[in-house]
């Protein structure tokens, strides 16, 4: 489970599939970001059935990997740019959804009642 907090980058330009966790981190440490600080880095293959996901969780590093069968995932325009995600856009896009059609609702704060 992925608490809601945590920061999740997503980088547009595919990668070298064929990278392991130690050398996608080391990927994120080229492009100025500590890879130990919690947050979740988000890759894309190539063809667009594939992503990978890396993270520190405080013991270990962690790698998630998945391939969809019959269709892709919803990626943005390929650039050198971070596309940076909500927990719950993270979550459509694991599942093969359109990410960028989910959005946070503005929920105002209650007023005490007395």
């Amino acid at each position: 489970m992925i608490p809601s907090g945590v920061k999740v980058l997503l980088a547009s330009h595919p990668i070298d599939f064929r990278k392991g966790p130690d050398s996608l981190l080391a990927l994120v440490r080229n492009a100025g970001s500590d890879p130990f600080n919690g947050a979740l880095y988000v890759f894309r293959a190539k063809r667009t059935d594939r992503i990978k996901i890396v993270w520190w969780d405080g013991t270990g590093v962690c790698l998630y990997a998945k391939r969809l069968e019959k269709s892709g995932f919803c990626w943005p325009r390929i650039s050198q740019a971070r596309v940076q995600m909500s927990h719950s856009q993270l979550l459509a896009l694991v599942d093969g959804m359109d990410w960028k059609r989910v959005r946070a609702v503005s929920v105002k704060r209650p007023a005490m009642v007395g």
